[in-house]
């Protein structure tokens, strides 16, 4: 079968960095998808992104659709044909529908019941008049952000100005807008011009040509090795940051990078404000010495070739200037006040309207860090630094610094408070109480950092709750979610018991003692704020790959603790593949089902003088040296004891009727199948688990 080459390129206005890899991935999907769906067979797509352009190069691209032999199902015979045997109208109607004739109809029997049916053959439209309907995969994609242009009602990342559509060295025409797809790409903006691609597989050379490297893969290699060229015939150190190296080069065509420097005066700055200033505001690369100090000069890309590169570097040089200058005189007049006088600007600063103001956020945070301290058993020193922690977390918020530059809060809370005479352990919780920044972010690596992290997001959640404003489908413009999600990774991470899960009585108590008042009810929503936690789990969960039915099992719960929850999820994982797992079980969930079948009254005592048969006492007392032995904290050494009852839950089940017609019989049985339910509730509902 003949097989060919197709491009497509969607040329547009300079797209914003941040959007370039997901759109072209985006586009790739959509693509596969479509040829998939119209049954094409092709080898493989190739993507090209840059801030210009989005391309696929396909290969291997089938001549055609296969044709296709259908059988295709109409209406039931009864419905199809009168009394007298005639056509009806459903029939005629369906026939014509599908290109036939009632000539043309068969019988066939499904489930018991004739129905008509019309055997259709299709023949494979040609690539090229599939390829025809790509106009709907590409306005149909999705953008964080929109944008219209002209009078038209398209809504795209940016006005798209030229559209490639070559299969081998024939154009496939269609057209977006005013738009028509042609064999005109273009190549830089300054540096090259129009170019007639005579064959899709041209397309890179091309480009080139007209200084365009539209692989964005090998525009990345060389940007990398211009830098490290850079580095190594200067003796420097980079920073290597591969965010902001695929920032850099979604923004260029054509990179050429150079080197700058600024006065050495400025590295009297804490080098989080240089890092920030020349990285996030400039999208400079920071450089060190060998010994690892930062050095006053930086490297950049230019989107463009060598020449007249010195006013290239001149210009950067002369932009970074102002740059460091506000950051040096904020630097200097934040010194010039107290934490205290910091902290006392937070009345003024809202948390939230509907809660509190970010002074008030910080006193229940306190609240709630100490009593989490406690009940991790913090000595008296380490609550006494949690405590100072907790109560000037936020101050850096109304420095002059943090106002300029937002992404250094807590790292200018931290430079800040060592400068004022803090404890090292109470600045760096200031530091990491944000973690993690993302879903899968960095955490805390201290002890005091993480229980303020946790308190903090706490206090976040509960507050969010106890107002009515709950995350719901996509919509957490509070980022309650990733909140949320980061107190279950630092509970992993560091195997804290707590219970997380049903708090907010115990805050609202503790508020209560401490003087803190809130304008609502931190116990508002909280079975709400009990599933909020579960989903998280689950997403935590599924991220480690867990099986779905053990998620089910312990997700499904009444223990408080995360913790336990997470080691109950591990030790059922690591013994789902035991010999013995299934029968043991299997003998589990039969007590667990039945005692649920039988009520919820597991208080009940259990009354051996009412035992009838042996397997009774035997039972018992087996339960009984379980429950003796039984930790609910070491879940390896209680699911292996809850396993030990299997031969004598076996026995059990053989030799007496649960369901005694003797109502204090009975009830007796059930209060001891309770006994070993209520021991198997630590690892959530055994009876999820799918053991068959």
């Amino acid at each position: 079968m003949t097989t060919h080459s197709y491009l497509l390129e969607v040329g547009v206005e300079e797209m914003p960095a941040h959007v370039v890899t997901p759109s072209i991935h985006q586009l790739h999907e959509r693509f596969a998808k479509y040829l998939k769906d119209q049954r094409i067979a092709f080898d493989q797509i190739q993507e090209f992104a840059t801030p210009r352009r989005l391309a696929l190069l396909v290969t291997g691209l089938a001549d055609q659709q296969p044709d296709v032999d259908q059988s295709v199902k109409g209406p039931a015979k009864k419905i199809a044909q009168d009394s007298d045997g005639n056509w009806t109208k459903a029939a005629i109607g369906f026939t014509k529908g599908q290109g036939a004739t009632v000539d043309d109809i068969q019988f066939k029997d499904v489930k018991g019941t004739e129905y008509v049916f019309v055997e259709k053959h299709i023949a494979g439209k040609p690539v090229a008049d599939v390829l025809k309907g790509l106009p709907d995969v590409i306005t149909k994609m999705n953008f964080p952000t929109l944008m219209r242009w002209g009078t038209n009602q398209l809504e795209f990342i940016r006005p798209i100005r030229w559209l490639v559509s070559l299969l081998d060295d024939q154009v496939v025409p269609f057209s977006i807008l005013n738009v028509d797809a042609g064999r005109t790409s273009r190549g830089h903006r300054f540096l090259g011009e129009e170019v007639e691609l005579k064959n899709a597989n041209d397309y890179e050379d091309a480009l080139k040509k007209q200084f365009v490297i539209a692989d964005q893969a090998k525009r990345k290699e060389l940007i990398k090795s211009q830098i490290q060229q850079i580095v190594d015939d200067h003796n420097w150190v980079l920073d290597e940051d591969a965010n902001l190296l695929e920032e850099v080069n979604n923004l260029v065509e054509w990179p050429t990078a150079f080197a700058g420097s600024f006065d050495t005066k400025y590295l009297q700055l804490p080098d989080a404000v240089l890092i920030t200033s020349m990285r996030d505001n400039q999208r400079f690369f920071c450089v060190r010495d060998q010994d690892g100090k930062l050095l006053p000069h930086f490297i950049s890309v230019r989107n463009g070739n060598s020449e007249h590169l010195d006013n290239v570097i001149k210009g950067n040089e002369r932009v970074l200037v102002p740059r460091l200058e506000d950051a040096r005189f904020f630097y200097q007049e934040d010194q010039k006040l107290t934490i205290d006088q910091y902290v006392e600007r937070l009345k003024r600063v809202s948390f939230h309207d509907k809660i509190s103001s970010m002074y008030d956020k910080m006193a229940r945070t306190a609240v709630i860090a100490k009593l989490i301290g406690q009940q991790l058993g913090l000595s008296d020193a380490e609550l006494a630094d949690l405590d100072r922690a907790a109560h000037i977390y936020k101050f850096d918020l109304t420095t002059q610094m943090v106002g300029e530059f937002a992404e250094l809060q807590g790292i200018m809370g931290e430079i800040y408070a060592k400068l004022f005479g803090e404890k090292d352990d109470v600045a760096k919780a200031i530091r990491e109480h944000y973690m993690p920044i993302s879903a899968e972010g960095e955490l805390p690596e201290s002890k005091l950092g993480t229980i303020l992290a946790i308190a903090d997001k706490l206090d976040s959640i509960y507050s969010f709750f106890a107002v009515n404003m709950i995350p719901s489908g996509s919509n957490d413009p509070y980022a309650l979610r990733r909140q949320a999600y980061g107190i279950v990774r630092m509970i992993a991470n560091n195997h804290c018991q707590l219970p997380i899960l049903a708090m907010q009585a115990d805050v609202k108590e503790a508020l209560a003692q401490a003087g803190v008042v809130a304008d609502f009810d931190y116990a508002h929503n909280a079975d709400q704020v009990r599933d909020f936690f579960i989903d998280r789990l689950k997403q935590y969960f599924n991220g480690q790959h867990l099986r779905h039915d053990i998620v089910d099992a312990v997700t499904t719960t009444s223990v408080d603790s995360i913790a336990t929850v997470l080691e109950a999820a591990r030790v059922l994982d690591e013994h789902k593949d035991d010999d013995s797992f299934k029968d043991d079980i299997e003998a589990l969930t039969r007590v667990v089902r039945i005692a649920k079948k039988g009520g919820q009254d597991d208080q009940k005592q259990v009354d051996p003088s009412l035992f009838q048969n042996p397997s009774e006492k035997e039972l018992y007392a087996q339960v009984q040296s379980v429950d003796e032995h039984y930790s609910r904290t070491d879940l390896e050494k209680d699911l292996s004891a809850l396993r030990s009852l299997k031969d004598a839950i076996s026995a059990y089940f053989d030799e007496n009727m649960i369901m005694d017609k003797d109502e204090a019989i009975r009830a007796n049985r059930l209060a001891q199948l309770h006994l070993i339910a209520r021991d198997a509730a630590i690892f959530g509902d055994l009876d999820q688990l799918i053991v068959k």
